[in-house]
C-alpha cells in the first residue's frame, strides 16, 4: 500500500521543479479539454499519469495540492458575470503557461486547498459576507387596496431587485459548492480510496447537477433584467411627478410578484400618461433672477496688463481690463459719449480709453479724463468683478453679490494643461444639456475620445436623491453640475481614448475637465474649457502643445455642435427637445428643474447645495 503524504501546514507549491512535472501538471490541468468536457477516459489517463510520476508525488513535505480545472467559457459565462458583480475571487487574466494549452482560450480557475486532514477548507467562511444574505421574502411590501401609487410601485420594484439578488447568490453558491465537489473527485489522493468507475459515476452526477445550476443562473439573470426594466420605468414615473410638481396620485399598477408582474406593468404603461419637460419654441429673454450668481467669464492668464477682453453676458456687452492696482474690472463696453465700443481702444495707466475721442474710464466706470473739453461727471455701468483661482468672475444681477465665490479648482494632484475659450452659436442651456449627457458618446464621438467604445446594454447616472453630482455606470466618470453654468467631470483613463475600470477610484490616471457655459445671448454661448491631468507633467513643457489640445477640443465640440445646432433649429420651430427623458437623462433633467425653480423665484432651490 502506498504511503499517504504526511500532514503539514500550508506551504507554497512550486510546480516548476522540473520540466517533467510541469508537463504532467499541464496534462492534468486539462482533464476537461475543449470539445470534450467531463471525459472520463481523459480523467483516468491523466490521474494515472500523475500518480505514477515520482518527482511530483514523492514530495511528502507538502500536504497541499492545488486542483485546477477548465470549463468552456460559453457554458459558464453567466456564472462568471454574476461572480464578478459579487466580487468573487475569480481571475479575468489568462492562465500561466503551466495551465494553458495551444488552442484553448479563456476560462477561469477554481482553486481548492487541502488542509491538514486532506479535506477542503471551509470556503463558506471566506465567502460568508457574499452568501449569508437574509431571505427577503419575509419582507415583501404589503400595501392595502387594489392599486398602488407610483412610490409604492417603486418600492415593490426595488424589492424585486433585492429578491433577484438573493436568488442569484443562492444559485451561484450552489455552483461553487458543486465545483468544490468536482475538485474533490479529481483530487489525485482520492485514487487511493475510489475506483475509476466510482469517479466516473460521481462526475456524471455532478455534471447533471451543474447543468441544472447553470440553468437556474440563466433564469436568475432573466429575472434581474425584468426587475431592472421595471425599476427604470418606476423611476421615470417618479421623475414625471417632479417635472409636473403634482401631488402623489394613484397609478393603475397592481402589486407585482417577486419574479413576475409584466402584465400589471403593461397596464401602467397603457393607462398612465407620461409627463415631460417642455423646452420648445423661440428662446425667451433670460429671467433677471438667473443673473444673480457669480459667473466665471475669462481665465486670468488671458488678462494681462494693457490688454482688454470683450465679452457678452445676458445679451449685454462688457469689457474686462486691469486697473491701476492690478485688479480686474468689468465695465459696459460702450462709451458714454457716442456709444463707441471701448475694447477697440487701449488701456492707459489702469484706465480704458475710447478710440473715438479719448475719454478714459476707471474700473468702477467713472470717466476720469476728457481730452479737448471740460471734465464733467460721467459714468458707465460697472459690475462687481473679482479674480480667484485663475479665473475672472462677475456678478451681473441686481441683487447684492454673494459673499463667497465657488471653487473650480481641479482635485489635489492635478495640473492644468490647457485653458481654452470658444464662442459657440448655441443657447447655453442646450450646450449644458449636451455636456451633462454621456450616453450619447459611443454614437456621437466615434472619431475622437469614444472611438472603439462598446455600446452598453444599460447606462445609468447614479446620484443622491437631492444632488447635482454623481457617477456614470458603466463608465469610470464622475460628473457634477455646479450652478449656475458649470460642469465638472473626472474621467479614469489608461491611455488616450481608452477607459479603465468601472469607477474613477479603480483607475490609476485621470483627466479632469471644467466646462463653463456663459450665456452670451439667446443663441450664443461663451465656453471656457480647462483640462487637468494627474499624470504626464512633462506635457506642459512641450512646445505648441496648447494648440494640439485646442485642436482636439474643437474636434470633440464639432461632433456635438452639428447635433445641438439641429436641436436648436427645431426647438425654435416648436419641437420639444426634452420630449421623452429616460433614466440616463437624470442629471440633465435636474439641471432643467433647478433652472425652472430659479426663474420662478422658488424660496428653496431643489437638489441641495448650489455652490
Amino acid at each position: 500500500m502506498k504511503q499517504k503524504p504526511r500532514d503539514c501546514k500550508y506551504q507554497n507549491i512550486l510546480f516548476s521543479q522540473t520540466r517533467a512535472s510541469a508537463r504532467v501538471l499541464d496534462r492534468w490541468v486539462h482533464v476537461f479539454p475543449r470539445g470534450s468536457p467531463w471525459e472520463a477516459s481523459e480523467i483516468a489517463r491523466n490521474t494515472n499519469l500523475l500518480s505514477t510520476n515520482k518527482i511530483l508525488t514523492n514530495k511528502a513535505d507538502f500536504s497541499l495540492l492545488i486542483s485546477l480545472f477548465r470549463c468552456k467559457v460559453s457554458n459558464a459565462m453567466t456564472a462568471f458575470a454574476t461572480a464578478a458583480a459579487l466580487s468573487l475571487p475569480f481571475s479575468l487574466c489568462r492562465s500561466s503557461k503551466l495551465s494553458c494549452r495551444k488552442g484553448v482560450r479563456g476560462g477561469f480557475g477554481v482553486f481548492a486547498v487541502l488542509g491538514e486532514e486532506g479535506g477542503l477548507l471551509d470556503k463558506k467562511s471566506t465567502w460568508g459576507q457574499l452568501f449569508d444574505v437574509e431571505d427577503p421574502r419575509s419582507k415583501m411590501p404589503k400595501f392595502k387596496g387594489k392599486f398602488l401609487d407610483v412610490y409604492q410601485a417603486l418600492e415593490v420594484a426595488r424589492y424585486d431587485i433585492h429578491y433577484c439578488d438573493w436568488r442569484a447568490r443562492q444559485d451561484l453558491l450552489t455552483i461553487m459548492i458543486l465545483h468544490e465537489k468536482v475538485v474533490e473527485v479529481l483530487n489525485p489522493l482520492a485514487r487511493d480510496y475510489k475506483s475509476i468507475g466510482t469517479m466516473k459515476k460521481e462526475l456524471a452526477e455532478l455534471q447533471n447537477e451543474l447543468a441544472q445550476a447553470h440553468r437556474e443562473v440563466h433564469v436568475s439573470e432573466a429575472r434581474v433584467a425584468t426587475a431592472l426594466d421595471k425599476l427604470a420605468y418606476m423611476e421615470e414615473l417618479v421623475n414625471d411627478r417632479l417635472l409636473q410638481e403634482r401631488n402623489p396620485a394613484e397609478s393603475d399598477q397592481e402589486s407585482p410578484s417577486p419574479s413576475t408582474s409584466t402584465q400589471s406593468l403593461d397596464t401602467v404603461k397603457r393607462k398612465s400618461p407620461q409627463k415631460n419637460l417642455n423646452v420648445s419654441g423661440p428662446v425667451q429673454p433670460y429671467h433677471p433672477r438667473l443673473k444673480n450668481f457669480w459667473y466665471p467669464v475669462a481665465f486670468s492668464s488671458d488678462l494681462k496688463d494693457g490688454t482688454m477682453i470683450p465679452i457678452d453676458c445676458f445679451e449685454e456687452q462688457w469689457v474686462l481690463f486691469c486697473g491701476k492696482d492690478g485688479k480686474p474690472g468689468c465695465v459696459r463696453n460702450t462709451c458714454a459719449h457716442r456709444a463707441c465700443p471701448l475694447h477697440l481702444g487701449s488701456v492707459n495707466e489702469g484706465r480704458i480709453q475710447c478710440p473715438y475721442h479719448g475719454w478714459e474710464y476707471s474700473t468702477d466706470g467713472k470717466c476720469e479724463k476728457m481730452p479737448s473739453t471740460r471734465l464733467v461727471d460721467v459714468r458707465i455701468k460697472s459690475l462687481p468683478c473679482f479674480e480667484q483661482e485663475g479665473m475672472i468672475w462677475i456678478w451681473p444681477g441686481s441683487d447684492p453679490p454673494a459673499a463667497s465665490l465657488p471653487s473650480l479648482q481641479p482635485p489635489p494632484g492635478f495640473q492644468v494643461h490647457a485653458e481654452i475659450v470658444m464662442e459657440l452659436p448655441v443657447e447655453h442651456g442646450l450646450l449644458l444639456d449636451n455636456l451633462l449627457d454621456l450616453a450619447h458618446a459611443p454614437f456621437t464621438h466615434t472619431s475622437t475620445f469614444a472611438k472603439g467604445w462598446n455600446v452598453p446594454s444599460l447606462v445609468k447616472f447614479l446620484t443622491p436623491a437631492s444632488g447635482l453630482q454623481g457617477y456614470w455606470d458603466p463608465y469610470p466618470i464622475d460628473m457634477e453640475f455646479r450652478p449656475p453654468c458649470m460642469v465638472l467631470s473626472t474621467i479614469g483613463i489608461s491611455k488616450p481614448g481608452k477607459l479603465e475600470g468601472q469607477s474613477t477610484k479603480e483607475c490609476a490616471t485621470h483627466l479632469h475637465q471644467l466646462h463653463v457655459c456663459l450665456p452670451s445671448s439667446r443663441q450664443k454661448t461663451r465656453l471656457l474649457y480647462r483640462m487637468s491631468l494627474d499624470f504626464a507633467p512633462v506635457l506642459k513643457h512641450i512646445p505648441f502643445m496648447h494648440y494640439l489640445w485646442r485642436h482636439f477640443a474643437e474636434q470633440v465640440l464639432n461632433e456635438d455642435l452639428r447635433l445641438v445646432l439641429g436641436q436648436q433649429e427645431r426647438m425654435i420651430n416648436g419641437a420639444n427637445v426634452w420630449n421623452c427623458p429616460v433614466s440616463y437623462d437624470k442629471l440633465g433633467v435636474r439641471y432643467r428643474l433647478w433652472r425652472d425653480a430659479v426663474e420662478r423665484g422658488a424660496k428653496q432651490l431643489p437638489f441641495g447645495k448650489s455652490t
